[in-house]
């Protein structure tokens, strides 16, 4: 009779483990990146041996898609869908910037190491391609209707993490005076 109950305690105990390896990887991704993130790293942090990371994760891919998983499961990048049925198109942009901008500043170290990465570690590149350019694809698409090509060079521009991170982090803009500026700037650009 006890055996159901010692399979489900050792399937959470599993699990467990599991979560607290994403966990560790999720917080190095945050402060060194994935580049430089390796796995004794990871194992240390979560404080489990290699080996057990291993049958976990059999490579840093697994732990890849885990980990961008749980950070899109946490906070979901914002969805552009609701913003196409906003007709004002100052106002479309205005509301996209603030909820894009919000995602920006709540997961700024993250984002920064991340984008960082994609730059020169081709499988950092690969997930963000699946995790976060499908969004970013949807943000051009959405905002940028009735949008002029010169707007839309400009609407890229401002969609870009580093020019967020620039105003808000470098300049000490707050969020509102950024998101002013960047329609101001796209509807300018015309």
């Amino acid at each position: 009779m006890s055996r159901p109950y010692t399979m489900k305690r050792r399937a959470d105990q599993q699990s467990e483990t599991r979560r607290r390896i994403v966990e560790a990887a999720v917080e190095l991704h945050s402060s060194v990146g994935p580049a430089r993130t390796n796995t004794s790293m990871v194992a240390e942090r979560a404080g489990v041996q290699r080996h057990t990371l291993y049958a976990h994760f059999p490579d840093e891919r697994s732990l890849l898609l885990a980990c961008s998983g749980l950070v899109a499961e946490r906070d979901p990048l914002p969805d552009a869908e609701p913003w196409r049925s906003i007709a004002d198109r100052r106002e479309r942009l205005r509301v996209g910037l603030q909820a894009l901008y919000g995602w920006y500043g709540r997961n700024a170290d993250l984002a920064g190491c991340v984008l960082r990465d994609v730059e020169h570690h081709a499988l950092t590149r690969e997930i963000a391609e699946l995790r976060i350019m499908p969004y970013m694809r949807a943000y051009n698409e959405s905002l940028g209707t009735d949008l002029s090509p010169g707007q839309r060079a400009m609407l890229g521009l401002m969609l870009s993490y580093f020019t967020w991170r620039t105003l808000v982090r470098e300049s000490g803009l707050d969020r509102d005076a950024t998101v002013t500026m960047a329609v101001h700037a796209i509807d300018g650009a015309g």
